[in-house]
């Protein structure tokens, strides 16, 4: 039976484990946190929200356990402002195939961990030095890193040809809280992941989550442009900290949703992050000491913003094409070569992942202007069937998996031919949207509501 170590026990590490604990290998897991240091000592590392593809693979491999407790999202709801105070038009967005789910990172690492044991998996609690991981690779098949500070993250060197950014694009703020009523009050039908988008200053979303104390909560994101309105929690020391500036900021740039946010309360005092990084790839083969070899694996070999939710995502689509291509090499060498050709196989499938969270920091290209003036009007709404509705839901469908719409986000005559598609012309609905959006500017300039679909 052919070993493999798997350094790291967030989520593409675990997977991975027992993926291939599933398959047949001898897994070894290395993780610098026990269960009880997850549930009791440790942040969640982030929202972590699943699209149908990744929930999919959880499911095959017996490891979704909260699909019948935790809120499910069911949508996309996506408010556009080029200003302060201006809703410049709204998108509503079912996810058509499966649901969103957001579980706490915390308690899904510790029962994942303690589910490997009992399924024939090995688990080792330390901190992995460069030394000890050189070690680690001389004793097993295959090396996988799904975690690394420090030295072992400076094994995998930046990849030029894939990597957009050389500076962080955003500062980021995330919190969690419950106490509070979940859903969008102005869209009661509607249980979407929450996207304000503004021109200058940046981003904020939020979405139901679901507690290391098994309490349906919220996970709220902030996304902050130096220098603008958002960015005011760089000096943040505690997640109330963090929750009373998040409540400013709503209220001052977002009151559509204060609401939601009005009456919560931190779920702990680890539930939140504050902090910056650079979005790139990694070359995916690391060379210790040793000369020996070791492969990334997740956030270790791409690291994406959260802009897009497509982290959780990517890593478990990373993960499947690892799985796949390990169980295909048979008694042959996991050598370098194999590691990079397999990250190739990846990336020339879901390089759109990257391209997607790229294309949301960006400012909106011509292409995606037009993609969201047709879909103007949609609703959400379940008896919703119309043209608008259909090409919203296509953006939704794009979060799960973003080889189907992001493309057409860059080019003027692909979301032309989309826009066809969906209404049998072009012109007519990005006129009729246009009309739409016009129409709600000149309402808010008099000081009306805006009258968005799903705003009011």
């Amino acid at each position: 039976m052919r070993k493999i170590a798997i350094v790291g026990a967030g989520q593409a590490g675990l997977l991975a484990a027992h993926a291939l604990v599933k398959t047949g290998y001898e897994v070894t897991l290395y993780s610098d946190k026990s269960p009880d240091d997850f549930l009791h000592r440790s942040r969640p590392t982030g929202a972590a929200g699943r699209f149908e593809m990744a929930v999919a693979f959880e499911r095959k491999l017996g490891l979704e356990h909260w699909g019948n407790e935790a809120p499910r999202c069911n949508g996309i709801h996506f408010t556009y402002c080029p200003k302060r105070g201006n809703q410049l038009l709204t998108l509503l967005g079912r996810i058509k195939f499966g649901h969103l789910m957001a579980i706490d990172l915390r308690m899904q690492s510790a029962t994942w961990i303690e589910e490997l044991v009992q399924r024939g998996g090995k688990v080792e609690i330390e901190n992995v030095s460069l030394e000890r991981l050189d070690q680690i690779a001389g004793s097993n098949d295959l090396t996988i890193v799904a975690a690394g500070r420090g030295e072992i993250m400076k094994l995998f060197r930046r990849d030029e040809t894939r990597s957009v950014y050389r500076t962080p694009q955003r500062f980021l703020a995330m919190v969690c809280f419950n106490g509070v009523k979940l859903g969008t009050p102005y869209a009661p039908w509607f249980m979407p992941i929450k996207f304000n988008f503004f021109q200058h200053y940046g981003e904020m979303f939020w979405m139901p989550w679901y507690s290391k104390d098994r309490v349906p909560s919220i996970v709220c994101l902030f996304e902050a442009k130096t220098g603008g309105p958002f960015d005011r929690f760089r000096d943040c020391r505690s997640g109330e900290e963090v929750l009373r500036r998040g409540r400013e900021v709503i209220r001052e740039l977002i009151p559509w949703d204060y609401e939601v946010f009005e009456k919560g309360e931190l779920c702990d005092e680890h539930s939140w992050l504050v902090g910056a990084f650079t979005p790139e790839v990694r070359r995916v083969v690391g060379t210790l000491p040793s000369g020996r070899v070791v492969m990334a694996l997740g956030d270790t070999a791409q690291s994406l913003d959260p802009i897009g939710g497509q982290g959780a995502n990517n890593g478990s689509k990373m993960t499947q094409t690892y799985v796949d291509a390990i169980a295909e090499r048979g008694d042959l060498p996991f050598d370098a070569a194999w590691m990079r050709t397999t990250f190739d196989r990846f990336w020339a499938r879901h390089r759109f992942c990257d391209m997607l969270n790229n294309t949301l920091l960006e400012p909106l290209t011509p292409a995606a202007r037009l993609l969201l003036i047709a879909q103007y009007g949609s609703t959400g709404k379940p008896d919703d069937n119309s043209p608008q509705q259909q090409l919203a839901d296509a953006f939704g469908e794009n979060f799960n998996d973003p080889i189907l719409l992001t493309e057409a986000l860059h080019d003027t005559a692909k979301a032309r031919q989309v826009i066809k598609d969906a209404f049998g012309s072009t012109s007519l609905p990005l006129v009729r949207g246009a009309l739409g959006v016009v129409g709600a500017q000149v309402r808010q300039k008099v000081g009306m509501r805006s009258g968005h679909p799903g705003t009011d």
